[in-house]
């Protein structure tokens, strides 16, 4: 005789397990669906920098001790003084949302994407933000003013023998995420003028794609 108890139980069970596996497929493609939307937005503000082209316009940036300098498309200046050093670079934004400029780190020589960024907070804080809207032209500049820093010799001696100039520059998008550092190379060319090229992206806040 059949125990009808115990196919009741079982039947029970085995529907329980089904809506179980049901909502749990449910759940995950919802959770998937969920992550895409969000990748999808953050990539609709999402700022990428480069260099600016050559045939770009000239951008007039002006440092808080009204020093003023002039970077053309696709370049960089540096500039020595007895007080300061100041540098700037021609940036546009070939991503599609809003770059904020937050920080930034300094060093002599050209280095590679193989040489790792340094501690974020260890970078040196811009004075004031600098925006790049998407799609448009913009700029970083920075500035050495204490003598006492090493950095202010070692990259003076740089200058003075025409060697190239790495910058790590921290951004993010609008909304203080995505955060990016960017790193440039700035190379002194025969004529006095320094051309800029980007060689590597890290993204601090994602996966990296490397």
């Amino acid at each position: 005789m059949a125990d009808w108890t115990t196919i009741s139980a079982l039947s029970t069970a085995g529907g329980t397990l089904v809506l179980a596996a049901a909502t749990f497929a449910s759940v995950s493609t919802a959770h998937r669906a969920a992550r895409a939307t969000e990748r999808a937005l953050l990539a609709g503000i999402r700022p990428v920098l480069v260099p600016s082209r050559m045939q770009d316009p000239p951008e007039k940036v002006g440092f808080v001790d009204d020093h003023w300098i002039r970077v053309d498309g696709g370049r960089a200046v540096v500039e020595v003084t007895e007080e300061s050093i100041y540098i700037a670079i021609a940036l546009r934004n070939v991503g599609s949302g809003l770059a904020v400029l937050d920080r930034w780190d300094l060093f002599p020589g050209r280095a590679t994407g193989e040489r790792p960024h340094g501690e974020p907070g260890a970078f040196r804080r811009l004075t004031r933000d600098l925006y790049v809207p998407a799609g448009d032209l913009g700029f970083w500049q920075g500035a050495l003013r204490d003598r006492a820093d090493p950095l202010f010799d070692t990259i003076r001696d740089a200058v003075d023998e025409r060697g190239p100039i790495t910058v790590d520059l921290l951004y993010g998008d609008h909304e203080g995420g995505q955060r990016t550092i960017s790193r440039f190379a700035l190379m002194p060319r025969d004529d006095g003028q320094w051309i800029t090229a980007v060689g590597r992206h890290w993204n601090l806040d994602r996966a990296d794609p490397r």
